[in-house]
């Protein structure tokens, strides 16, 4: 039985369409037709990681995965994408349900644009007062994200932001707590504060349907929490956004490619919003390498702190039943 956990997850499951409000992070390479629509599948909701995709390479994705899913999904965008309003018309052509914005705040008229063709907005907010007014200005709900998350962090762990955010904000709006859940009964705990739901990478990134490759998915069997470690920022002028990943060359790598970006700066090469692009696409070659070739030494193995409950593969369905199970005995104790 799991009634206790669909009661306190009835209102993220019914926003989002799906069984239970277990989300998917979005990730590079990793969250695309396959494993978006496992989880979908399985009663989870998938969400499709654009990343640096073009529109076309978007477009093909979300009907591959409409193919092979028959339960809704979602669709991340990162918003300093030099083509955004393009990615949210292809959104907009396929009537995706719910689009996520992330890595940063959503430029204007994007959140409006994705309300006209019906769809509902997810955002990401590193502060109360921000969250707030993203909320205000039309967001339908809300992804708070601790620093022990993969790949792109804020500074603040998910337990301190789920002390100030839920409280203030779950009664009246549906939010979402991820970064560092691995197990159902945490899952638990956010939902008994208030969460509406929860989002996990780590946990789905090694499922059976991910295609990331065998090398890729060893190294996350192996590794500790203590070996997913974020990035470190070389030029406080360089609006780097920390990311968690796998302690390796990959991640000394990143640290030159830095250096290299602030020296253009200095020398007036390139603009700021050139020099964050440049970093961003480092980040979407260094993922690829990692996830598609299984070049684990010199690639990018984004990964959170719960890397280390990461043991198997097994399938996606598999994957979601043991949380809930485990969440459903958390809430019965």
């Amino acid at each position: 039985m799991t009634d206790k956990t669909r009661a306190l997850m009835a209102r993220g499951a019914e926003f989002l369409g799906s069984d239970y409000a277990i989300l998917c992070g979005a990730m590079s390479w990793v969250s695309e037709r396959n494993l978006v629509a496992a989880i979908s599948n399985a009663g989870g909701f998938g969400v499709i990681a654009c990343g640096a995709m073009t529109p076309a390479l978007l477009d093909a994705e979300i009907a591959a995965t409409k193919a092979l899913a028959h339960r809704p999904f979602g669709v991340n965008l990162i918003t300093m994408h030099p083509q955004l309003f393009e990615l949210i018309a292809v959104c907009a052509k396929h009537a995706v349900g719910h689009v996520v914005l992330a890595g940063g705040i959503p430029p204007k008229g994007s959140v409006e644009a994705i309300k006209a063709f019906g769809g509902k907005v997810l955002v990401f907010a590193p502060t109360l007062a921000l969250a707030k007014k993203l909320l205000r200005s039309g967001a339908d709900a809300l992804v708070i994200e601790g620093s022990e998350a993969g790949g792109h962090i804020g500074p603040v762990a998910t337990s301190v932001l789920a002390q100030e955010f839920l409280p203030a904000l779950a009664e009246e709006h549906i939010v979402f707590v991820a970064g560092g859940i691995g197990r159902g009964e945490m899952i638990a705990s956010y939902l008994e504060m208030g969460a509406a739901g929860v989002q996990l990478g780590t946990r789905f990134a090694c499922a059976a349907e991910s295609i990331a490759h065998p090398a890729f998915k060893q190294a996350f069997f192996r590794a500790n929490a203590r070996d997913a470690v974020a990035s470190v920022q070389v030029d406080p002028r360089l609006p780097v956004i920390p990311v968690r990943a796998l302690k390796n060359k990959g991640t000394e790598e990143f640290t030159a490619k830095q250096r290299e970006v602030a020296q253009l700066l200095d020398a007036g090469t390139i603009e700021m919003g050139e020099a964050q692009l440049q970093i961003e696409h480092f980040w979407a070659g260094a993922l690829r390498r990692a996830v598609i070739d299984g070049d684990v030494e010199n690639g990018s193995l984004m990964a959170g702190q719960s890397v280390g409950m990461v043991t198997r593969e097994e399938p996606a369905a598999a994957i979601i039943a043991e949380l809930v199970t485990e969440c459903e005995a958390a809430l019965s104790r």
